[in-house]
């Protein structure tokens, strides 16, 4: 008798735990979304902000790629011309 009560208490507390995460899936996925939005809003409004402190309107900025320090003077090989031969 008290296996079975065991397995009636087990799948009792299994299918109230689905019916309440059906329940309360979809808030906590909309919040879960709106706190994700919020952090990338503050992220990319401090990268707009910073960015648009810095330049006047009908500016246009290019960001070029800084050059190596040391350019390698070193070669690979010597390079060998060749015929093919039919």
């Amino acid at each position: 008798m008290g296996l079975l009560r065991t397995l009636f208490i087990l799948l009792a507390v299994y299918y109230g735990l689905k019916f309440l995460a059906r329940l309360f899936a979809p808030f906590l996925i909309k919040k879960a979304a709106e706190t994700m939005q919020k952090k990338a809003e503050q992220q990319f409004g401090g990268q707009q902000r910073q960015q648009s402190s810095t330049v006047r309107e009908g500016e246009t900025i290019i960001d070029k790629k800084p050059g190596s320090q040391q350019e390698s003077k070193k070669t690979v090989g010597e390079y060998v011309d060749f015929e093919e031969i039919d």
